[in-house]
């Protein structure tokens, strides 16, 4: 009995230190993937004015050392002026005002081939009724390991 108990520890302790690796060749990845929209095409940039009812392309560049694996779009209000800590340019902000019907835009993607570029590139409808004022675009990506960056963007809705 305690020769099979002594195999089963030896044997478990083997699987574990096994499941242990990362990788094949023992390497880790250590690096975000990347997301920007400064670049000819991307959107909004900062401070951009959006219109209700109008449909919009949003775009954003993302890559990765090794493979992309998700990214995701977020439109949320800024009533409150709250900020983001990867946020860049920030714009000159309406009054602080309470929510009444803000438009909320949450989508999640996946990225299939495992790709390391890839350029979002989604079509949003504005809402007609929603409230006008600022705004922010938060765009996410994940890579393969999953590690992850975020960018958020001051945008206003008229």
């Amino acid at each position: 009995m305690k020769l099979k108990i002594k195999y089963s520890l030896i044997l478990f302790a083997t699987l574990f230190l096994a499941s242990c690796s990362s990788s094949d060749d023992g390497s880790v990845d250590e690096e975000k993937p990347t997301i920007s929209v400064n670049y000819t095409g991307g959107f909004p940039q900062a401070c951009e004015t959006l219109e209700r009812g109008e449909t919009y392309t949003f775009k954003a560049q993302v890559t990765d050392n090794l493979a992309l694996a998700a990214y995701s779009l977020n439109i949320h209000h800024n009533f409150d002026h709250h900020t983001h800590d990867d946020q860049g340019a920030q714009c000159e902000l309406e009054a602080v005002k309470q929510a009444v019907n803000p438009m909320i835009y949450i989508e999640n993607f996946e990225i299939e081939d495992g790709t390391t570029s890839y350029e979002i590139n989604i079509s949003v409808t504005i809402p007609d009724d929603i409230d006008p004022g600022d705004y922010h675009c938060a765009y996410s990506v994940t890579d393969i390991t999953g590690w992850q960056s975020r960018t958020s963007i001051d945008i206003k809705i008229l």
